[in-house]
């Protein structure tokens, strides 16, 4: 594992999974309507102290919340959501919310400018340490004043109920960090997160999955145009199709299961979500 911070600070062991009856009893649900409202909740919960975690919900996410305990129990208790991805958005549409399409990639620079004027430091999280250094050149050249306090580059094959995560949460805690930016991937980067709140319950983990790489030009996002008109996915698939095609035929089916069940009214209690406080 490579990572760049400050120590080590001690922390008490945490509660990972709960019990099944309560993920089945609860619903999940999309919390935060817009990419401002999300930025200035997030900024003013750090400036505060307050921790949380945020979890961007897509179709992908719905297809391993069917069959992950763990996943589900960890977004069960996310502070915050966000609908990423615009059949997420024309679901929760069709529900009545008013929302608009909030990813985890789009977070990144307006959080980090956002931090950079209120003297919140930023811990990055995953990936690899050349595209984390790249991006925090990137960041800071934009934002001259954003603190960035520690990078960590977990092994591959990192397990985030392990011995290893709860190191790495122990150096996050001890950096200072208000905010952390976790690029690690789902399901892996929302059950750290979740095990990371549970520990340091005063940093917020921001699950933002290829977005550092993004950023240090590693990856290479669709066109903007195609990420206004819900086309991103085609560029993906194009660009990756032997890793994506079967991910996405999954999340087609989910779609289709979750379109109809709206039409009927037979919401299914390990797909369905809520937007109530969405609403007109």
């Amino acid at each position: 594992m490579q990572y760049e911070t400050t120590g080590l600070v001690a922390s008490s062991g945490a509660k990972f999974e709960r019990v099944r009856e309560l993920t089945l009893q609860k619903q999940l649900r999309i919390n935060l309507a817009t990419m401002a409202q999300t930025v200035n909740r997030l900024v003013d919960d750090a400036s505060n102290g307050k921790g949380f975690t945020v979890f961007t919900l897509n179709l992908d996410h719905l297809v391993k919340l069917r069959v992950d305990k763990a996943f589900r129990a960890a977004y069960l208790r996310a502070k915050y959501v966000t609908a990423d991805g615009w059949p997420i958005v024309w679901l929760a549409r069709n529900k009545g919310a008013v929302l608009e399409r909030t990813t985890g990639a789009d977070l990144v620079n307006p959080l980090c400018e956002q931090a950079a004027k209120r003297g919140i430091s930023v811990y990055f999280f995953g990936s690899n340490m050349s595209a984390l250094q790249a991006a925090a050149s990137d960041l800071t050249a934009r934002y001259p004043a954003l603190q960035i306090v520690g990078m960590d580059a977990p092994d591959y094959g990192f397990d985030p109920a392990s011995r290893a995560a709860d190191e790495a949460i122990e150096r996050i805690a001890l950096s200072g960090a208000g905010l952390c930016f976790l690029a690690l991937g789902a399901p892996k980067q929302e059950l750290f997160a979740d095990r990371a709140f549970d520990q340091c319950p005063y940093v917020g983990y921001l699950c933002i999955g290829a977005a550092l790489d993004f950023l240090a030009g590693h990856q290479q996002r669709a066109p903007r145009w195609m990420q206004k008109t819900g086309t991103e996915w085609l560029y993906r698939l194009a660009t990756n199709p032997r890793r994506l095609t079967g991910r996405y035929a999954r999340s087609a089916l989910v779609f289709a299961e979750m379109a109809a069940r709206q039409w009927f009214k037979s919401p299914h209690k390990l797909l369905d979500f809520s937007v109530g406080d969405l609403k007109k």
